[in-house]
């Protein structure tokens, strides 16, 4: 499996998803916003950090990027696209996941461990979990899902919800924290699970992720 990881101007966990993927034996890649092909990768990854400042909004530079088109094209092409924090509100901005990310419900920075319920293990990022909730770290300032009420049911009626909060942080609508696309093939979370890989974090539940990820690849070859 091949996996790439965008680096955008501003992006600060590139490095920490690249390494998650390969300790997992996953050949991956950190690619330029700048390229324009994502030929030959099977994955693509949009990390967490602060894409072109965040300026105006949390992705909404980003979006332009040369590279969105390919990775709209991969999306496109059933491939498997993710985006995690900062990489979540691109995708969002890109139009590829519904909805919106915001300010926070109260303003500020929040970095902490918070415990997500898995609210469909069925799917290409949750299909190696055998538990019904995790805890991963969060950091972020405008982490706050919005949708519109036709969207929420929607996302509600199609099990596009991934993740929820248990305890909600940051006033996102109907708790959550993490959504795919009606394919099943994109998806953002703003919980980073490539930060909890390691034992030496005193946190493993990011594992399952990974190891969903490189199943659905494998089953898919």
């Amino acid at each position: 499996m091949r996996a790439a990881v965008i680096r955008f101007p501003g992006s600060n966990c590139d490095f920490d998803m690249l390494y998650a993927l390969q300790d997992f034996g996953i050949d991956a890649e950190i690619i330029s916003a700048d390229n324009n092909d994502l030929n030959g990768f099977d994955a693509v990854f949009l990390p967490g950090g602060f894409a072109y400042g965040d300026y105006l909004r949390t992705g909404a530079i980003a979006k332009f990027s040369p590279i969105m088109a390919a990775v709209i094209q991969a999306a496109n092409d059933g491939k498997l696209v993710v985006g995690v924090c900062n990489g979540f509100q691109i995708l969002t901005e890109a139009g590829l996941l519904p909805g919106q990310l915001q300010v926070n419900k109260v303003p500020g920075f929040i970095c902490e461990d918070v415990e997500l319920l898995i609210e469909n293990p069925n799917t290409a990022f949750t299909n190696a979990y055998e538990t019904e909730s995790i805890m991963i770290p969060i950091a972020h300032g405008e982490g706050n899902y919005y949708a519109d009420d036709a969207t929420l049911a929607q996302l509600e009626d199609n099990h596009q919800i991934v993740f929820r909060y248990a305890q909600n942080p940051n006033g996102s609508a109907h708790d959550i924290a993490g959504i795919m696309n009606e394919r099943g093939n994109v998806f953002g979370m703003m919980p980073h699970p490539e930060r909890a890989v390691d034992p030496v974090t005193g946190n493993v539940d990011g594992q399952p992720f990974f190891k969903s990820i490189l199943s659905e690849i494998i089953a898919g070859d």
